[in-house]
């Protein structure tokens, strides 16, 4: 009996354990069709921004990744050194990050990354960073 009541309270303790860790991540919610972000916290809306993708030509990944590394001055190698402050890389190339060009927030205009303007990039380079790059997760969806 006490060994059922052992492995009962051990299952019960990963379980939760298991939950705890899902519901600790960072996950940043991008809408290509509606051009917005959201970030959550443990489920709950911490940010709601807008966003500019990948113009005609140019596609955003879809799909979920976890953030793979951050670079606070960050300079594109691929188009003319054009600066991407606060990045945040998801999957090769690709990163959220801040652009200067803040009135095409809203509509598709990059070359594939998720632009941010660079108040709104740098609160998200800070919180993926204190809630560490493994727990930070990018989700894209049309």
């Amino acid at each position: 009996m006490r060994i059922l009541f052992a492995t009962a309270i051990a299952l019960l303790l990963v379980l939760f354990q298991a939950q705890t860790a899902l519901s600790a991540n960072l996950i940043a919610r991008i809408n290509i069709s509606s051009q917005t972000m959201v970030v959550t916290h443990n489920g709950v809306v911490k940010h709601r921004w807008r966003v500019s993708t990948g113009r005609k030509g140019y596609g955003t990944p879809t799909g979920s990744w976890s953030a793979k590394w951050a670079s606070r001055n960050h300079r594109s190698r691929k188009y003319n050194n054009a600066p991407m402050p606060y990045a945040i890389f998801f999957k090769g190339g690709y990163a959220v990050h801040a652009t200067y060009e803040t009135r095409r927030l809203g509509r598709p205009a990059s070359h594939g990354c998720v632009r941010l303007s660079p108040n709104d990039a740098a609160t998200f380079y800070q919180l993926a960073n204190r809630h560490g790059l493994s727990n930070t997760r990018i989700v894209i969806t049309r």
